[in-house]
């Protein structure tokens, strides 16, 4: 990231909205068993991706799980990838012990105390504790926290509920075995499901028909190992009107149509979740395009565009626009400021010798009206047109 990039994006702007939904959702309904799908658009430059960075370094900091990649990077239209790169961003193996640990210590003891290369069993046995009884309450917190479970996919209760046993020592699962259901776990379509009756488990894969109830399972998972809770990033969800052959991926109109469709689902099921917040980012063309964009999904359409708007930006708002945030925080003082900032912190005393001055952060935001950039993105090309104008033949990009 550039200096102008990152002072042109870490605006009060994007602090205005991210403080807002770090204060009254990750630290209070997430964390508190509640689920919300939030939408953050805008003209490109708008600090869409820098306000989702933001929002994980908020939710790693108050100890959520958080995924954040890219809709030019994975599948949308099957529930099932999005679910397989959670599953595989989260570490499933680290949130195990973490549900391991809290079963030490709800049997009352330290999981610190348990040295490196042994099983919370082995600890016990060394001290004459592993006896019959042990055992039993060993099963038994496994039960509790995992199969008597309602929010849990019975399979995949079966599945966490072995491997936890495993860390804790009993009981005992076999290196082939914790292959396999982690194997199943991760959609390993190689996975012989005949194997998976003598665990207990059902032949079943996981598809997209019963992802979201895997999703469900892996945020207990979470919630049960002591996080506060499942932060969901996705960006560059405009590629999914896109016509460029040059994107890796590339949707059709029936894969586009299957991605608004698992969109509406998650919405619908949103409340039957727990502990997990998503959040998608787009450039506003997927908004304004009916043939392609969200309004050529009714379906979809109507569940998020019905909201009241008003003079000033509503915080709360579902479908959060950068561009409007911009005008009502962005004011010609800010941006002067904004440039002070940039000279200040500048890697080359090239960039010294210009500030924006009042009338030109007027004009600036005036002239953002008719633009197809956000005010951020327009604050870095005036100061690299200045570059260019004065330093002909020194790279801007700093």
């Amino acid at each position: 990231m550039s200096v102008i990039d990152n002072y042109t994006g870490s605006s009060k702007g994007i602090r205005f909205l991210s403080d807002f939904w770090t204060e009254h959702y990750l630290k209070e309904y997430i964390c508190e068993g509640g689920s919300k799908i939030k939408f953050v658009t805008g003209r490109p430059g708008s600090g869409k991706s820098f306000f989702l960075r933001v929002m994980k370094e908020e939710a790693d900091r108050l100890n959520y799980r958080t995924v954040s990649f890219s809709a030019t990077e994975v599948w949308l239209h099957d529930f099932k990838e999005i679910y397989l790169e959670i599953l595989n961003q989260c570490d499933i193996l680290q949130c195990l012990k973490k549900c391991a640990d809290q079963i030490v210590i709800s049997m009352g003891y330290d999981p610190t105390d348990i040295e490196e290369g042994r099983t919370f069993l082995d600890m016990l046995s060394s001290q004459g504790l592993g006896d019959a009884l042990t055992r039993r309450e060993i099963r038994q917190q496994l039960r509790g926290m995992f199969l008597q479970n309602p929010l849990m996919d019975n399979n995949f209760a079966i599945a966490c509920s072995l491997l936890t046993g495993s860390i804790l020592g009993h009981p005992i699962l076999e290196q082939q075995n914790q292959e396999l259901l982690l194997g199943w776990l991760s959609g390993d379509k190689t996975v012989k499901l005949s194997l998976l009756r003598a665990l207990g488990m059902s032949p079943a894969r996981i598809t997209k028909y019963n992802s979201r109830h895997m999703l469900r399972s892996l945020a207990e998972v979470i919630r049960m190992g002591g996080y506060s809770g499942l932060l969901i990033l996705i960006d560059d969800l405009e590629i999914l009107q896109s016509r460029s052959g040059m994107d890796g991926i590339h949707y059709t109109k029936l894969r586009r149509e299957d991605t608004y469709e698992s969109i509406r689902q998650l919405i619908d099921d949103i409340d039957s979740l727990r502990g997990i917040m998503f959040v998608f980012a787009f450039d506003r063309v997927l908004m304004d395009n009916d043939n392609a964009g969200l309004p050529s999904y009714q379906a979809l359409w109507m569940r998020i565009q019905n909201e009241i708007t008003g003079e000033k930006f509503n915080r709360f708002t579902d479908i959060a626009d950068l561009d409007a945030l911009a005008y009502q925080v962005y004011t010609p003082e800010y941006l002067v400021s904004i440039s002070e900032k940039i000279a200040r912190n500048a890697e080359r005393n090239a960039y010294e010798d210009h500030v924006l001055t009042t009338d030109e952060a007027e004009k600036l935001i005036e002239d953002s009206r008719f633009a197809g950039t956000g005010i951020p993105g327009l604050v870095r090309e005036a100061w690299r047109n200045s570059f260019d104008e004065k330093h002909e033949g020194v790279d801007s990009n700093v």
